[in-house]
């Protein structure tokens, strides 16, 4: 039988022990992130960094595969990519930070802001689907698994309701992390784009935790935790629609929620022990330490000589000369990539690079 999308508030009861024991697990864990991410001076840094992480692990499980040297090389300036897949990947962060300041300003996240990350994402503004024939297929077998509302009129009604249940905390009295599962599901069972549905439906994930105060900033790195637990994601989106398995599903996603969190903590901490570090070192074999020196080396992983003249407001002349000597104490490593000169921090370069490997104690 064919998935009928419900209305939302769910008519369900999603208060069982396991869930109630759940929940409290990932709120703890949010919490305890949001408190470390306190301990970054400037949150551009953080928002700069992880933000790219998030949308590099997003991408991916779309089969839009870069790697963390095309994304760092590409010149936020110039936007100069290196391939395709790491200007989507850079058009996936640019939305997040729109949505993020959007929701941060003004407490809401309306249909009209989801059209326009999907058209930030994608590059057009194609809008809700007008044409039918939509269909969600099976990676490996091409088979149908589901066919989502097939009219322009119903997918703008169903999106109406998901706005409105996403807005009105008055429909439901469901902790807000049990209703951000509910809200990706829906979401992606009513697939209201002819592209980049499974993107901005990440993207929304946490602009909702943002809207709803479990995030000051958006790094929440999810992504991250449904590429390895990819046949997982799609397999319980799927039974839900065939068994109504919502405690499932709900389960999974505060589990994500939960560990995320806690390995993003860990990447917070290795973000902070190494600006001590950097610090320590600039201020005892240089003359020119400043904070926005250290701002702009953990903001841009591969950062370039037109950064430090924007950051800094220095001439060229002084821009070269501060990364040839952070690069002769061995702070960057200068690398020539055609006709420009990158300066790599290699030690910020290397903690993000094996996030998957950081294991929260």
């Amino acid at each position: 039988m064919a998935y009928k999308i419900p209305q939302l508030p769910l008519t369900l009861d999603l208060e069982s022990k396991a869930i109630l024991k759940k929940t409290a697990a990932a709120r703890s864990a949010l919490a305890e992130m949001k408190g470390a991410a306190l301990s970054i001076p400037n949150e551009s840094i953080l928002i700069s960094t992880l933000s790219l992480q998030e949308a590099k692990d997003s991408s991916a499980i779309e089969n839009i595969i870069t790697t963390h040297d095309e994304l760092y090389q590409g010149d936020y300036l110039k936007k100069e990519f290196k391939s395709i897949a790491s200007k989507e990947v850079h058009n996936y962060a640019e939305a997040l930070r729109w949505g993020f300041e959007t929701v941060r300003q003004k407490g809401i996240l309306t249909n009209n802001h989801i059209i326009q990350m999907q058209a930030t994402l994608e590059e057009n503004d194609a809008g809700f689907r007008k044409v039918p024939g939509t269909e969600l297929k099976n990676e490996q077998t091409g088979e149908i698994v589901y066919t989502p509302p097939q009219t322009h009129d119903e997918v703008v009604a169903f999106m109406n309701n998901l706005e409105q249940f996403i807005n009105d905390n008055t429909l439901s009295d469901w902790d807000p992390l049990v209703k951000m599962a509910i809200i990706h599901h829906q979401f992606e069972s009513i697939h209201p784009f002819y592209d980049g549905n499974g993107r901005t439906g990440r993207i929304i994930n946490i602009l909702y935790l943002v809207k709803e105060g479990l995030l000051n900033l958006p790094i929440l790195y999810l992504s991250r935790y449904i590429n390895q637990n990819k046949g997982d994601y799609y397999r319980l989106l799927q039974k839900v629609r065939t068994e109504n398995a919502w405690e499932e599903w709900v389960l999974y996603m505060l589990d994500g929620v939960e560990q995320t969190s806690l390995q993003t903590i860990k990447i917070i901490e290795g973000i902070k022990n190494l600006m001590l570090k950097h610090k320590k070192k600039i201020r005892e074999n240089t003359k020119f330490y400043s904070q926005d020196l250290i701002n702009n080396l953990f903001r841009h992983p591969y950062t370039k000589i037109d950064f430090i003249m924007a950051d800094l407001e220095v001439s060229r002349i002084t821009a070269t000369k501060y990364l040839d000597e952070l690069a002769r104490i061995g702070i960057v490593q200068k690398v020539k990539l055609g006709r420009d000169n990158y300066y790599i921090n290699t030690d910020l370069y290397n903690l993000l690079s094996n996030v998957n490997q950081i294991k929260h104690v």
